[in-house]
């Protein structure tokens, strides 16, 4: 075959660090990616199989490519992160919180003001964030109110303006709230001593301003200045419980990000912690919607880079759960114990608990999406090739080899289903034996499915190991259902699934939602089994115990069961609490049985 255009774009791709985008028929960009070698990167796309659909179709759809190259791979990623914000592309992660968040701005000014804003003015003055909550902002500014005095006017006080006496103190001023330095009443020097200290409160730094508020409070009393000792006492005390409610780690762990990940078969949630003095002073989780199954590992890469642009982070250090590659200017550690582990798994509980609240939300908005994600997890995870929409699990019930029952639950689109559960009672098996129960009640249960024209379920889990399933295969094989129904084991000890012809067992996540609902269909049909087989135990227990008592007939038991409700309850009657429901005669011959002593 001729070569095309696009196999010659491919063919004289650099092998160096950098951005490449593919671009559709219509020239509109579907996709951007990072590397650290463009031609192998890309080359990957077009030599290999690959298996997930969507992945396919972006190969398909790509006319031409174009590249750029970079210095290095945290260059790398930063264009990317940029280009994907721009222009969102169809087959590009996507990022899901776009809001604008608030910061902290220290105008710059003669005497600066402090105050809350969305807006980022290149205008020379500091900004401190952004926040990921207002309310977080108001706690900060309300400390800062109260620990320093601060004008809140917006006039222009030059030096030459305040020597003319072109202004006059307001009611902050007589409310204690600013010193009046439209007046002249506050040096410049003073006022930018307070500026200093609210910027270091900022970044999470209280040791200074605690420091100074203890050296004026003893200077104050020393003088015999009670008051004012008693004013800078609060100022303490107010600094000290903010600081209080500070979650503090480690003060020797400073200037530190801090990032985890969790992740499903849709989407993903990236947590960031981000510590000074020992104390974290921002949490903020982002929420990803996965394109083309992207790795854990590519998606941390992604929102790091976003998450330290977002909130305009330079710290040189990063603790993460796995290795990522962010370039040479930052460090990446993988914490193994001790606090700083410690922190890792705090940052990823923050994650939990917002995928959490995430999914209980959509349970409520959107509950058709809950359970596509849930099916399209469990189609993922027990590699079944369509989606468990309608589960059926076995269970087996013949306590001490009496009695033997079983029970089918059936499941849909992940939740009970109470009107298909079925019971069994054994025929063909005599004694205990599990296996040809087994054999005997998926015999039994799909050819009435068959013969009735039912529909048959997309996966069947037995309640046992290799023993169970295989008795299961061989109905399967009777009614020539094999590999139209997927079938796997559940043992009960370290919750191995078995499947057939595989001797070696599959683990699943112990935290995993897949695994959550096989627990719940194999506790459901124990359940469910056990109840039917205590039914019946009790059933013939009570035949075999009341009608051994001579004169006492199937009707007599029935009156007095309505009215006792157990036999336990007949053998403690008294003699005239019997006499009225079954007659004096059959009172006396079933109080003497119980009470033959």
């Amino acid at each position: 075959m001729p070569e095309t255009a696009l196999d010659i774009q491919i063919r004289t791709l650099p092998h160096q660090p950098g951005v490449y985008q593919y671009f559709d028929v219509d020239d509109r960009l579907i996709y951007v990616g990072k590397a650290k070698d463009i031609k192998k990167r890309v080359s990957s796309y077009f030599t290999k199989h690959h298996d997930y659909g969507k992945t396919r179709v972006l190969v398909k759809n790509i006319a031409s490519i174009k590249h750029i190259v970079v210095d290095t791979e945290n260059d790398a990623l930063l264009l990317e992160n940029n280009f994907i914000k721009k222009y969102q592309p169809k087959y590009n992660v996507m990022l899901k919180d776009d809001k604008s968040y608030p910061w902290i701005c220290v105008k710059n000014e003669r005497f600066p003001r402090v105050f809350p804003t969305r807006r980022v003015i290149k205008d020379g003055s500091e900004y401190f964030g952004p926040y990921t909550s207002m309310k977080t902002v108001k706690t900060l500014l309300g400390l800062i109110k109260g620990l320093y005095q601060l004008r809140t006017c917006n006039y222009d006080l030059s030096e030459a303006k305040i020597e003319a006496g072109k202004y006059r103190v307001c009611l902050e001023y007589h409310l204690g709230n600013c010193k009046g330095a439209c007046e002249g009443k506050e040096t410049e020097e003073e006022y930018h001593s307070n500026i200093e200290a609210i910027r270091e409160i900022l970044k999470g730094n209280f040791k200074d301003s605690l420091q100074q508020f203890r050296k004026q409070m003893k200077t104050f009393a020393a003088n015999m200045q009670f008051e004012d000792a008693q004013k800078i006492k609060e100022k303490l005390e107010i600094l000290e419980n903010y600081q209080s409610k500070s979650t503090i780690v480690n003060p020797k762990i400073s200037n530190v990000d801090v990032f985890s990940i969790v992740s499903d078969e849709t989407y993903a949630y990236v947590n960031f912690l981000q510590l000074s003095y020992g104390s974290i002073i921002r949490s903020h989780t982002l929420e990803l919607k996965k394109k083309l199954q992207e790795s854990d590992k590519q998606l941390l890469e992604l929102a790091i880079t976003e998450i330290r642009q977002r909130f305009n982070s330079n710290s040189k250090e990063i603790y993460v759960p796995f290795k990522v590659d962010l370039g040479e200017e930052v460090k990446v550690s993988v914490p193994k114990l001790g606090d700083k582990k410690s922190i890792v798994d705090l940052s990823e509980r923050n994650a939990k608990y917002y995928r959490m609240d995430k999914l209980k939300q959509i349970k409520i908005v959107d509950p058709d999406r809950h359970a596509n994600r849930i099916m399209a997890q469990m189609k993922a995870d027990l590699r079944l090739s369509e989606e468990p929409r309608h589960i059926e699990c076995f269970d087996n019930s013949n306590i001490q080899g009496t009695n033997p029952v079983a029970a089918c639950v059936v499941f849909k689109n992940g939740k009970p289903s109470k009107k298909d559960y079925r019971h069994f009672n054994i025929k063909t098996v005599e004694g205990p034996d599990d296996f040809a129960s087994m054999e005997e009640v998926v015999y039994r249960r799909y050819k009435r499915l068959l013969e009735e024209d039912q529909p048959l379920p997309q996966l069947v889990i037995i309640d046992g190991g290799k023993g169970q399933l295989s008795s299961a295969l061989k109905s399967l094989d009777l009614l020539g259902l094999r590999g139209k129904i997927a079938i796997i084991g559940i043992a009960k000890r370290l919750e191995e699934l078995f499947y057939p012809d595989d001797p070696i067992p599959l683990y699943l996540d112990k935290k995993s939602e897949t695994l959550k609902i096989i627990q719940q269909l194999r506790n459901e049909a124990h359940r469910f089994g056990i109840e039917h087989h205590r039914n019946k135990r009790s059933k013939s227990a009570l035949k075999t115990e009341l009608e051994n008592i001579n004169g006492v007939g199937e009707q007599t038991i029935v009156d007095l069961m309505k009215h006792f409700k157990t036999v336990k309850r007949i053998a403690n009657a008294k003699l005239d609490e019997l006499e009225p429901i079954i007659g004096a005669s059959r009172a006396n011959k079933i109080y003497n049985y119980y009470h033959k002593e």
